[in-house]
């Protein structure tokens, strides 16, 4: 039975004449009534006020005896300033729950429309850290969430293989590795490569240093410049640019970036063989944090699209030339300034890359709705390529979104990957199965649970802790992640939802019987097993509303309200124990519901549930 539907048909006929053919039903605002007041649900009858032109308060009155008269579900009825609470009668609450044993999952149905989620997009040059792990953790928890809600996603990333960061840990490795690989140092991929960029920037700082105490760098350019005083004053002013210009070390990555454009054979060897090395470490953490791609982008077959978009954005003066050649677009009609997308040169920049990206993925796939999970610092530039992608009238404009976050920082403060002092995921992922087992060891364990068994379940509940800490936060807001609370089995935690299934999944082991008895006869439903009808009620909705605004929050919002509920109800009423079959019952099929949704709930934000802890 769908209250909101029984209620709108009800009103329909009440308001034959004054509705104008309108349906009611779209105008009802009902909700779960707040503790404070008597009642299970409240309607609010304000949206209906000037249509029908009667006062709130008599027109709630109204529709209390119409309902009351009516739907032999509503019991009781009062009205508090224009608010009318309707208490239900226990019919419905036990017909509610045979519904949710009838269904096999939460999932909606198919909306029969197209989602792409862009997520990770990480650089082949260093490992992935704590920054990457909330971007992977919010898309692919978007990407499920999507699916729940109905969608088809693809997932898809744009993995950044070329530039001068490449060339500085290839180069780094070409000069100081001694042919050292992964399997000869035993060190994942991602890690190895890293080391040599980190390498290569200590070395840079060493070049820097030496620089600077002696005057090779002035006499080279006095020797440029012959002894102009004013251009040796300006040297000696800004000599650190200088040197960033005419570094030896410098020099040569800038010489193998060029090379690698010319698509030199032994550069582009290099380059394939170490990516392919960090390729195979990125999968590795991919796996442990359950994030998986459809189909993947490389910038190095990226870089060149979007000429095309620029030529047709010049024709109709969408775009104009300045006099060094370079292209631009003026989007101050948008609030923002005036954008380059073509440099002097015929060369890309990044807005060019992006432009013809997002073309090509809809020639590949149709897809009219793409959602780009990038960190708020970026927030300028989507907005531009948005913008830009409406002026040129493309038919996907409209669709295109910015899944904006907020930076990770630990208790200890902000990371740095070009000094090394980030945190690698895979050390924070090993770090909070740590805290687990830690945690699991300090308490006192009343079942017998086998080794490897154990270390399974420190791993779901160590993983689980680690992406419900990240999830529970509204994507925009930055954050400090620290390991030690994500593990705390009471609170807003990860563990502490879990512990609510694992409850659950104990009762039902103890529960020998397994027979199924007919509730029905079972009466005066609690305040606690109504609470936990009405929300398992509410989750369909919470599902379509969180996907709207892609935010997982909200999912995670809802685990914690509905295990914090059945922690009460595992509390202060008796399941297994209970006064009557019936009861018993009852108690049992809603326990199972409950675990249902916990599950799903925590499936869509990507954590395995145990079965024990």
């Amino acid at each position: 039975m769908n209250i909101q539907i029984e209620i709108g048909n009800c009103l329909n006929a009440l308001y034959e004449n004054q509705r104008a053919g309108e349906d009611l039903t779209n105008k009802l605002v009902l909700s779960p009534t707040r503790k404070e007041f008597d009642g299970d649900f409240t309607l609010v009858v304000f949206p209906l006020v000037k249509m029908l032109k009667i006062s709130p308060a008599q027109l709630a009155e109204e529709i209390g005896q119409c309902l009351k008269e009516e739907l032999t579900i509503v019991k009781n009825y009062n009205v508090i300033k224009g608010f009318l609470n309707l208490s239900l009668e226990d019919k419905f609450w036990k017909e509610q729950l045979i519904l949710f044993n009838k269904q096999d999952s939460f999932d909606l149905a198919s909306k029969n429309e197209q989602v792409l989620v862009e997520f990770s997009s990480p650089n082949t040059n260093k490992p992935l850290h704590l920054g990457h792990v909330r971007n992977i953790l919010l898309g692919a928890s978007t990407s499920n969430l999507l699916k729940a809600s109905g969608y088809s996603v693809i997932n898809t990333q744009i993995i950044n293989d070329r530039g001068i960061a490449i060339c500085k840990s290839m180069l780094a490795w070409q000069k100081y590795a001694g042919g050292a690989t992964p399997e000869s140092t035993n060190k994942k991929g991602d890690h190895f490569v890293g080391d040599y960029y980190v390498l290569f920037e200590k070395k840079f700082k060493e070049e820097y240093l030496d620089w600077q105490k002696g005057d090779e760098g002035l006499s080279a350019f006095k020797a440029n410049r012959n002894e102009d005083e004013e251009a040796i004053i300006f040297f000696k002013r800004f000599k650190n640019q200088y040197f960033n210009i005419y570094s030896p070390l410098g020099s040569e990555a800038k010489e193998m970036l060029l090379k690698w454009e010319e698509e030199d054979q032994e550069v582009r060897g290099l380059w394939e063989k170490m990516n392919n090395w960090v390729y195979a470490g990125f999968e590795e953490t991919y796996k442990k944090l359950g994030a998986s791609f459809d189909i993947l982008y490389y910038e190095s077959q990226t870089y060149l699209l979007g000429k095309d978009a620029i030529d047709e954005g010049l024709k109709k003066n969408l775009f104009y030339k300045k006099n060094d050649g370079s292209v631009w677009i003026d989007l101050s009609d948008v609030g923002l300034d005036e954008k380059l997308v073509l440099r002097s040169d015929g060369t890309s920049v990044y807005m060019t890359q992006d432009i013809g990206t997002v073309e090509k993925r809809f020639e590949n796939h149709g897809t009219k709705k793409m959602i780009y999970t990038v960190a708020n610092e970026q927030d300028y530039h989507f907005k531009a390529l948005f913008a830009i992608c409406k002026k040129l009238n493309k038919e996907y404009a409209d669709g295109l979104f910015h899944l904006s976050y907020g930076m990770v920082d630990l208790p200890s403060g902000k990371m740095k990957s070009r000094e090394g002092t980030v945190v690698d995921a895979d050390d924070l992922i090993e770090e909070v199965i740590c805290e687990a087992a830690s945690n699991a060891s300090e308490r006192e364990v009343t079942i017998e649970i086998d080794p490897e068994e154990q270390k399974e379940i420190n791993r779901k509940v160590g993983l689980g802790a680690l992406k419900y800490f990240i999830l529970k936060v509204n994507p925009k807001k930055r954050m400090v992640f620290d390991p030690k609370e994500s593990v705390d089995m009471q609170g807003d935690t990860g563990p502490y939802i879990q512990n609510a299934y694992v409850r659950i999944q104990s009762i039902m082991r103890k529960e020998k019987e397994n027979t199924q008895v007919n509730f029905d006869s079972y009466q005066d439903l609690n305040e606690v097993e109504k609470d936990l009808l009405s929300q398992l009620m509410e989750y369909p909705q919470i599902i379509d509303e969180a996907a709207e605004a892609y935010d997982p929050s909200k999912i995670a919002s809802f685990a914690y309200q509905l295990a914090r509920s059945y922690h009460r109800f595992y509390h202060d009423v008796s399941i297994l124990r209970a006064e009557s079959p019936e009861a018993k019952s009852f108690r049992l099929s809603l326990s199972r519901e409950v675990a249902k949704a916990l599950k799903h709930a925590f499936n869509i934000i990507g954590i395995e549930m145990p079965e024990k802890m």
